[in-house]
């Protein structure tokens, strides 16, 4: 990655042939090099003689050769994506039409930009911080209405401004206990004890629930995932093909079918969510198949939805002995979502009344059952985040887990009457992990990092 002040420019839209292209050029040389490539259709009218924040029709040429007939729109700095002057060129989307732009701009002294570097200049030149930053390459990347939310919220700043707003309050408290340094031997007190810590505990509080978020978050992201468990043919299978509405698990009368981990994705409403077909959980002595049934527990390990299936049609002893192994679940993963569903509900009459659990009954192959079970796993996810921060980057998570052991370590200097200057050691730690995640702290190697795993021309 290059921070170089070169003027740049890229194919910002995606690679191969379409109906219109997108050419981004950003740097101080911006206007003078399109000038020389641009004629405005306007009569009389020369580029130099453009307003700034408008679209004008023109033609692309070399000499006595037409490229293409083009629309640009013409930015100033500061106002533009990269606090810099900018040109945004649309043209055809001819393969060589946009090759042939860029060796124009090429010859005349632009160089091709990096991956990210149009969002690295922005972020250096102060258009944004680093956790918008990354806001952008996720609302680019997302793929569910849940997704896009979390991205755009990102990209807004509103995690950057709670983040700066807490740590501008421990700046401040930080500067005050500095300020008593000064004045020791008149044993003053600028900064209240008892408001300090009742700060320290709502910025603990405060970065305790993003922290908490980070696992929810990067489900929402990448889908939710529901493991689909039970005994051998139970339904599972079908349930995951009538779910996707397509054949993706192999379904016998035969049991133990299903060996190993089958999974896809599936959109409700605006949320991604993953659906794992498991092996089926029982004694047996096949190598192959414990290694599915171990598989499946650790599926159960990593979900945040168990649907646990009975086969409403085995014998009531073996109901019982499937309930008493579905409460030992419950108890054991009191945070997860787990619903108990009855399946070939079609075939038996019978009703479980005993078990006194809010559960299903369902054929797995109807439509309207089927349709009923989605809309019973939305009303049961877990909505604690709904109105919530939430992170989704590892990097973000593990600054603000080091910014919340540090605050302990404030916390327990406090009671334990530690001199300030020892104070102020442990307070600048947490500064500077709140600042290494809006990226107020940071260094060259952590942006290259970050910006080059951006798509081209962002």
């Amino acid at each position: 990655m290059m921070f170089d002040k070169d003027t740049i420019a890229v194919i910002s839209s995606p690679q191969g042939q379409g109906a219109i292209s997108i050419i981004r050029v950003s740097g101080d040389k911006s206007h003078n090099i399109v000038e020389k490539v641009f004629r405005p259709k306007l009569k009389q009218k020369k580029y130099s003689d453009l307003k700034i924040n408008k679209n004008y029709l023109g033609i692309i040429q070399h000499n006595d050769e037409i490229i293409d007939e083009v629309i640009i729109s013409k930015l100033k700095k500061p106002n533009s994506f990269t606090g810099e002057d900018m040109v945004e060129i649309f043209c055809h989307g001819s393969i060589y039409i946009q090759n042939r732009i860029m060796e124009l701009l090429s010859d005349n002294g632009i160089r091709t930009a990096n991956p990210g570097e149009f969002s690295l200049r922005s972020y250096l030149n102060g258009k944004m911080d680093l956790i918008q930053a990354e806001g952008i390459s996720d609302l680019i990347a997302s793929n569910s209405k849940t997704s896009h939310k979390i991205a755009l919220n990102q990209m807004r700043g509103g995690v950057s401004n709670e983040i700066k707003k807490m740590r501008d309050e421990l700046l401040n408290l930080t500067s005050l206990i500095e300020l008593e340094l000064d004045f020791s031997e008149e044993d003053v007190e600028f900064a209240s004890r008892d408001k300090f810590l009742s700060l320290l505990n709502n910025v603990e509080v405060f970065i305790s629930d993003l922290v908490d978020s980070f696992k929810y978050g990067n489900a929402l992201k990448d889908g939710i995932p529901v493991s689909i468990v039970g005994a051998p043919n139970v339904g599972k299978s079908t349930l995951l093909n009538s779910i996707l509405n397509e054949d993706k698990a192999i379904t016998s009368p035969i049991a133990g079918t299903t060996r190993d981990i089958i999974e896809d994705t599936f959109n409700l409403e605006g949320r991604l969510f993953r659906f794992i077909d498991t092996a089926g959980i029982r004694k047996t002595e096949d190598e192959i198949e414990k290694i599915g049934i171990s598989r499946t527990f650790k599926s159960i390990n990593k979900s945040e939805i168990v649907l646990y299936l009975i086969d409403l049609a085995s014998t009531d002893r073996k109901i019982d002995l499937e309930i008493n192994e579905f409460k030992k679940l419950k108890n054991k993963y009191k945070e997860k979502v787990i619903i108990l569903i009855f399946t070939k509900a079609d075939l038996v009459k019978k009703h479980i009344k005993k078990t006194r659990l809010n559960s299903i009954f369902m054929n797995t192959k109807e439509k309207k059952d089927v349709t009923y079970l989605k809309d019973t796993i939305i009303e049961n996810l877990n909505q604690n985040f709904s109105n919530k921060l939430i992170i989704t980057n590892s990097r973000h998570y593990t600054a603000l887990s080091n910014a919340k052991k540090e605050i302990n370590n404030v916390k327990s200097g406090l009671k334990n009457n530690v001199p300030s200057d020892l104070l102020t050691v442990d307070l600048k730690q947490v500064l500077y992990h709140l600042g290494e995640v809006t990226g107020e702290v940071t260094n060259d190697d952590i942006l290259s990092n970050i910006f080059s795993k951006f798509c081209i021309g962002k």
